[in-house]
């Protein structure tokens, strides 16, 4: 029994001194800091804060899941872009009739830059689109667009991220 207690212990110790990071960021240890420019809002049709959400989003996201320090001075790396595109559009109708639409999509396309200076063969420039289907049902669109925004900002951050900072 003293023998058992004695491996169980054993055991404990070692897995509790042992630290696994599972948010998938891979950065080099000398990479220290990063600036994020403001994405410009180039679509045709413009949402007032949308330029400013999303900016600040992709800040968060950096902020919360990675050990860098945000600058706006020089940086070992930096992600600028703009917003090329925002759409909604029907994509089922309820009434054949009259065409009235039973959901629509809202899109987002976000044009990134990612430089890193200290790799550059890890830097890319590439368009990253999402979307999200809703129905109004009874709602104006004024209601249901800043959650929607906010939806597809998480994934678009998300995507970002992971082509900058998760290369497996």
């Amino acid at each position: 029994m003293k023998r058992l207690s004695i491996v169980l212990m054993v055991i404990m110790v070692t897995f509790n001194s042992c630290s696994i990071k599972f948010n998938g960021a891979s950065i080099p240890p000398e990479m220290k800091t990063i600036a994020v420019e403001f994405f410009e809002n180039n679509a045709q049709l413009v949402v007032p804060y949308l330029s400013q959400q999303f900016t600040e989003d992709l800040k968060n996201r950096i902020r919360s899941q990675t050990r860098l320090s945000l600058t706006q001075s020089e940086s070992d790396a930096s992600i600028e872009g703009r917003i090329t595109n925002y759409d909604i559009r029907p994509v089922s109708l309820t009434d054949n009739e009259q065409l009235t639409a039973g959901s629509s999509r809202l899109t987002i396309t976000v044009s990134a830059k990612y430089t890193n200076n200290l790799d550059p063969k890890q830097s890319f420039e590439e368009s990253f689109t999402r979307y999200k289907d809703f129905a109004l049902n009874g709602q104006s669109l004024q209601a249901l667009e800043p959650q929607l925004i906010k939806d597809i900002n998480v994934m678009l951050t998300e995507d970002i991220f992971n082509r900058a900072f998760a290369q497996w």
